[in-house]
């Protein structure tokens, strides 16, 4: 907190000076000076009320972000798709998952399992999952640390799908490490 009040007492000086400054240059024509000073005011409130609304904001502009609302709970907001998507950190890189209760197992999509270095070309692909779109391949591994808002575990095996798939599934395989699951209107909640 001592580094927020020497932020607040520079800003407040410079404040001074810039008003200072500001009216010495617009000496003899204040209706301007006035005019000018509410635009900033309007404009100085609008970032007030930005910054008040952030937090609604923030699930809103980047839904995949999940935010924790107490010390065992973690929301996320449905996306405009109708999906659930969560950022992970696998292996220390930031991978996007849809939340999938109908899914198994955590499945990387080849394109996650290559950013986070998954050596594509050593994979063995001898299990078979059914998705909605058939078939298809996968190889399972194990993943060194999975991260979700705070909550690590470490060698967490998964799947790579050989098939296309544009985003990596987080299934049950993870997602029953939460004690309940409940969706209210557009927020999904995880209770640790």
């Amino acid at each position: 907190m001592p580094g927020d009040i020497a932020y607040f007492v520079y800003m407040a000086i410079f404040g001074l000076v810039i008003g200072a400054y500001i009216l010495r240059a617009y000496r003899g024509r204040m209706g301007t000076m006035v005019q000018q000073a509410l635009i900033w005011i309007l404009i100085f409130l609008a970032a007030v009320i930005i910054y008040g609304f952030k937090e609604q904001l923030q699930r809103q502009l980047y839904p995949s972000q999940g935010v924790m609302i107490s010390d065992n709970t973690i929301s996320l907001t449905r996306a405009r798709d109708g999906h659930f998507y969560a950022d992970l950190l696998v292996n220390g890189v930031s991978v996007e998952f849809v939340i999938d209760t109908g899914a198994s197992e955590i499945v990387l999509a080849t394109q996650d399992a290559e950013k986070i270095g998954m050596p594509l070309d050593q994979l063995m692909y001898l299990g078979i999952a059914e998705t909605a779109n058939g078939e298809v391949r996968t190889a399972q591994v194990i993943l060194d640390t999975l991260e979700f808002s705070g909550m690590r575990t470490r060698n967490v095996r998964a799947f790579v799908s050989e098939g296309q798939m544009s985003v990596s599934l987080l299934g049950m395989a993870y997602l029953r490490r939460f004690s309940r699951i409940e969706i209210i209107d557009d927020t999904l909640l995880l209770h640790r």
